[in-house]
This record gives structure tokens, sequence and C-alpha cells, in this order.
């Protein structure tokens, strides 16, 4: 998401990104002046649980679920990524690259950094460089995916330049598993489920968009968001429980898509009109072109939003808030929207909540605009308690093979059988270091030349086990929030 100056100029921020943490309950978006973090786990209240000012122009910033580990790239220093634990105000490490840094996608095991001709894999548990992809297809918007399940850690990016090929990698045993020739024109967005078993790509051209099972890469859907016109999807996000699926664009339009299978039933079908005709048009589409009965068998959307404002670039995703299923969108000119979603129904979502992004919370508190109290829908009679409870995580640790570039050896004492897990007030963040990581000469080894800062070994040590307690502390937090008895 460029930023974008609003009116009044250089009095506001500017929104240089946005993005949603990996089971969408934050908000982290860059400004000029640094970065923010919300909270988007109420409809009616955002809050702001981190501002930070240290670094300007800020168009990474990526939070690891719930925990207080964020990383961040700023214009300043585009080839730097720093990783701070905000809750302190505390740096644990940065990595310098050979290029531009584009994208960094995390999850509990691995940390990804995108440049547009190299992809660098790093556990994320010590920060060693564990892979260096080199020479991969030229991506300069730097698109990548990677999934959040605990048992896997795939990694999704283009296989080709000129047309829509995903190359799936596993970035756990660190190997390629699959290449998925998912569309005739390059690619614009790419996402996996929660559990890592579907991925969901859109191209350039934006008209359709798809679903492949992973790790085999069949095609599971198609949907066609359009055929009037060629638009630019920005973001592709699934629903927790993966029967959903939300693209947004440059258009004024967010579809989303209900994943169903529509199979034969054991039951008898009332006959209508409107059934009638679809076993017509499935029936007649045996009988022409592929290109012509593909996009009569494709789905349209189940649900829709309109914006208020198009050519806006955003960010969408859907979350479960306060036990309901909405759908969020992050845009450009600095709003968060979120929408009552109809799981049975579909059709038009309801906008219930806007919040301006880069205002105090006092401020927010005054501007917060809410839609006026409509018809209210029969699934909205289950609103309860407010309640967030992610699937937990289980910490295991991963060797580092198949032509790893390691770093510092950690000794195997290091990794205890049980992480003691630390209160946050009384975690102890180690001294930062950094690393500069350059591409080999032509000709020479495909491993990341890895040039350390004079730091002792305990450094990395201390490292090593600070992001232990951190992801542990994180895995603590889920538990509880998943049995509250415990509380």
């Amino acid at each position: 998401m460029e930023g974008e100056d609003g009116a009044g100029g250089a009095c506001r921020p500017g929104l240089g990104c946005a993005s949603f943490n990996q089971d969408s309950t934050s908000l982290a978006v860059g400004t000029k002046t640094g970065y923010r973090l919300f909270s988007v786990t109420a409809v009616d209240r955002l809050e702001c649980i981190h501002e930070s000012a240290e670094s300007p122009d800020v168009y990474i910033v990526e939070r690891l679920f719930s925990s207080s580990l964020v990383v961040v790239v700023s214009q300043a220093m585009p080839r730097r990524m720093n990783v701070y634990h905000f809750k302190k105000g505390t740096e644990i490490c940065n990595y310098s690259y050979s290029n531009t840094i584009l994208a960094v996608r995390l999850n509990r095991q691995r940390l990804v950094v995108c440049l547009e001709e190299s992809i660098y894999i790093h556990n994320i548990k010590d920060m060693k460089l564990l892979k260096t992809l080199l020479n991969t297809p030229p991506n300069p918007s730097g698109l990548c995916a990677l999934s959040i399940n605990h048992s896997n850690s795939y990694l999704a990016y283009p296989g080709s330049a000129t047309i829509g090929e995903i190359i799936v990698y596993d970035a756990n045993n660190l190997n390629t598993v699959t290449m998925i020739p998912a569309h005739d024109s390059p690619l614009a967005a790419i996402t996996f489920n929660a559990s890592g078993t579907k991925l969901a790509s859109a191209s350039e051209r934006g008209t359709v968009i798809r679903v492949f099972s992973i790790p085999e890469g069949l095609r599971l859907f198609e949907f066609r968001r359009g055929m009037k016109r060629y638009v630019n999807i920005s973001s592709l996000s699934f629903s927790p429980d993966a029967q959903f699926l939300c693209a947004s664009s440059n258009t004024e339009t967010v579809h989303i898509f209900k994943l169903e299978q529509h199979g034969p039933s054991g039951e008898e079908e009332t006959p209508t009109w409107s059934a009638y005709v679809g076993k017509m048009f499935t029936a007649a589409s045996s009988y022409l072109p592929s290109q012509v009965s593909g996009m009569m068998s494709q789905d349209r959307a189940f649900a829709t939003v309109r914006l208020h404002t198009a050519g806006q670039k955003n960010v969408c995703t859907l979350a479960t808030i306060q036990k309901l299923p909405r759908l969020l969108v992050a845009s450009s000119d600095e709003q968060l929207f979120i929408y009552n979603i109809d799981p049975q129904d579909g059709g038009e979502c309801t906008l219930v909540q806007t919040h301006r992004l880069l205002v105090s919370d006092e401020e927010r508190e005054e501007a917060a605009v809410s839609e006026g109290p409509g018809a209210p829908q029969s699934y909205a009679a289950t609103a309860a308690i407010p309640t967030s409870a992610p699937v937990s995580a289980t910490l295991t640790g991963y060797s580092e093979d198949g032509g790893v570039s390691r770093g510092e050896v950690i000794p195997e004492h290091e990794f205890a059988a049980g992480p003691v897990c630390l209160d946050d007030e009384t975690e102890f963040p180690p001294r930062h270091r950094t690393h500069r990581l350059q591409r080999p000469v032509s000709g020479g080894s495909s491993r990341c030349a890895i040039a350390p800062a004079d730091h002792h070994t305990h450094t990395q040590t201390n490292t090593h086990t600070y992001l232990s307690t951190l992801l542990c502390l994180d895995h603590l937090k889920l538990n509880l929030l998943s049995h509250p008895t415990l509380i």
C-alpha cells in the first residue's frame, strides 16, 4: 500500500502500508513518522496498542500473531530489516540484504524476506539464515505467501514473470513441493488458508480467482470476479474456517466467495425454474469449447461490499469478531471499515463501523462513525461475549540441512526439552546484533555469504533464547484464551 498524503498535506503522517497479523486480531500500519499497532478484537473500539516514531517512512511492518515481536522496514534503509520487541522498546536484531526488501512474511517457525530476485528463509527462534533461494524469477512487487499452521510452513512465490506459475516450497524441510500452472498471465495475489491446505491466486487480469489444494496443487475452485474490465487485485484472504474467500482490488467492490462443492445430494431437490435453467446450462456446456464452458461453470460472488471510493489501494481480511463473521478493509485513505457478513444468504454486506487510523485515541472515539441501525439480520442475534481463540501452536525444533547457509552454531544444550515460560514483565531482551547478507559473486557458491558484526557467541545465544521465550509466551496466551477457566 503506497503512502498517500491526505487533506492537510504535511500535517498528516500518511499511510505507507497496512497489514493484518496472521489471525486477523491485530492491524499494523506504517506511516511517514513510524508505525502503529491496533487491536481489532472489538467492532466498536479500535485500540492503538503501540505507536513508534523512531523509523520514518515505514513501508513494511509485520507483527507475529499477538506477540511482542514486530518486523519493520523503512524507506530510509530499504535494505535493512529490524526486529523489535515493541513492548520493551528494544531491538532484538537487524539484517541487511543486497537489495531492497519488498516483503516480509512470518509464522511461528520461519521468517521469510523477499527481494526482487531472491528469497531468504530464517529460523524465527534464533534468526539464523537457513536457506537462500537465488535467481528466482523477477518479482518486482515482492509477491509471496507463507502458511501459518504450526505443522507446516509452505512458501508460495511466482515461478515465472510472464505467466501465472506458482512455486510451492516447504520452508521447514527446505525443498520444493510443487509447481502450479495457475493462470495464463502473471500473478497479482496469492494467499494460504489457516491450515495451509488451500492456496488462492489471482492474475494481473483480475477476472478469475482460483483455489488449489496443497501440497497436491489440484484445482478445487474457480471464481469469476467480473468480465467487464481488468482490475488490479491487491488482497486475497480466507476466512478462519476456509469456507469463504475475499478479494479486494482498485475498484469500489470487494467480493466474497463461498467455497462449497456443488455435488449431487441424497435429497430430492424441489424443482424450480432456476434449477431447471442451471441443469440446462450444465448439459449444454459439454458441447461448448472448454474456455466457454469454463466460464459458464464458474461461481460468482456469494457476497459483496461497495466501498465509498474507487482507486484506493486496500487490504482485506475475514475474521470472527465477537462471535460473528466480519469483513475488515484497511484502506490507503487511512480508514478501517468493518462489515457484517450474512453466512447463510450472502448478498450486500452491512457497514457497521468505520475507524480512522491516524488520529489519537480521543479523536478516534469522537470520529468513529457508525452506520444507522439497519434492519437486524437473523444471525446477528447470536452476538455475545467477545472471544478470540485461535488455534494454538506447538514449538518444535527443525534440522538445518538441504543446502542451508548457517550462521553461528547454537550449542545443543541451548535447546531445552521444554522451554521455560517467563512472565512478559520479566523478559530480558538480548543485546542486538547486526548481519549483512550479500549475494555471492557470479560463478560462486549458491549459499548466502553472512558477515556477522563483531559480537560474541553469547549474543547469538541470548537472541535464540529470547525469541524462543517470545514464542512460548504467545503459545501460553493462546492456551489461556482457549481455556478461560485457567485464568
